[in-house]
């Protein structure tokens, strides 16, 4: 519990001391964010503001981690899964700021660094920290072999995560909340299973996401980007695929995919009866066009995630009596 609370508290205090500096910093280069046309038209005002704060976010949590980590293979494969995903999403943000436009990088890089990087989680995974290629149904207490199927569970798993991160980080400070809320379940999770060293990389997470809303809450100082999103989407599915809650995730996260669900729904329902089920998608938009101030929408949402995150942990622990 010790080490938890120490990176947690260091990861916290590492962002409210860098984020000033880095926030000038970002001003100075005119790296501010690029807003879509299309978007509501109350965040035109936003266009401009300080982004890549993931990269603050990924200081505060590398910084402890290196520090207070043993080095637990599973640990190392959801830090490095996080960091693979977190210079993904740096390299989208540098070449957004860069041509001036809220396009990144081509859909097909992303595809292809998403499947490496996932490649990457199941070889540590399966080689080195030597977990089964199951597939755990917790619900119903039944486990599935996936045998070579393994790895694309994993990669829909990242890339799921990854994209519901994203697509939830549209509101300041939304992302970053829902994030270390289900982030705290997942501290539960891993002290559960004794899996100390894990929980303790959940905690520094955890503490740099309190850390950056400092600045990120409404009326936001500076942005996470695609740095940020993609990346603590990525430690989100390194904490699945390692402690074996792949399924539950689908509640633990519930906001995340609800959120993706909303943009899902919102395409088909378009491209089959040229009709919107939402005013905009993701639903966050929706609830701004139906006049929802932002803070109240945060709150709600965060009081969703929270009730996903404590169900699914509960589910969790009862699956193990």
């Amino acid at each position: 519990m010790g080490r938890v609370l120490i990176g947690g508290t260091a990861a916290l205090l590492i962002c409210i001391f860098l984020s000033p500096k880095f926030i000038e910093f970002l001003r100075r280069r005119e790296f501010g964010q690029q807003i879509r046309a299309e978007g509501p038209e109350g965040h035109h005002q936003k266009a401009g503001t300080p982004t890549m704060g993931g990269v603050i976010i990924f200081l505060a949590i590398s910084i402890p981690f290196l520090i207070l980590s043993s080095y637990d293979w599973r640990s190392v494969g959801v830090f490095g899964a996080a960091v693979a995903c977190a210079l993904l999403g740096f390299a989208d943000d540098y070449t957004k700021l860069v041509r001036r436009r809220s396009l990144g990088l081509r859909g097909r890089t992303k595809l292809i660094v998403t499947i490496a990087i996932s490649l990457g989680l199941w070889f540590i995974a399966s080689h080195e920290a030597h977990l089964a290629s199951t597939l755990r149904l917790r619900f119903v207490d039944y486990q599935v072999d996936l045998g070579p199927f393994y790895p694309v569970l994993i990669y829909l798993v990242v890339a799921g995560t990854t994209s519901g991160v994203n697509l939830t980080d549209g509101l300041d400070g939304l992302a970053a909340g829902c994030t270390a809320i289900v982030l705290l379940a997942y501290i539960g999770i891993t002290f559960v299973a004794t899996d100390y060293d894990l929980a303790m990389l959940a905690g520094c997470v955890v503490g740099a996401c309190v850390g950056f809303l400092w600045f990120n809450a409404f009326p936001a100082t500076i942005f996470m980007g695609d740095t940020g999103a993609l990346g603590l989407g990525g430690a989100i599915a390194g904490l699945a695929v390692m402690t074996k809650t792949e399924v539950l995730l689908i509640l633990l996260g519930g906001i995340f995919v609800i959120e993706a669900l909303s943009v899902v729904i919102q395409v088909v329902s378009f491209q089959t009866t040229r009709k919107r089920v939402f005013l905009m998608a993701p639903i966050h938009h929706h609830f701004e066009l139906r006049a929802w101030s932002e803070t109240k929408i945060i709150l709600r949402f965060w009081i969703v995630a929270a009730i996903c995150a404590a169900i699914g942990f509960t589910l969790y622990h009862s699956s193990l009596h």
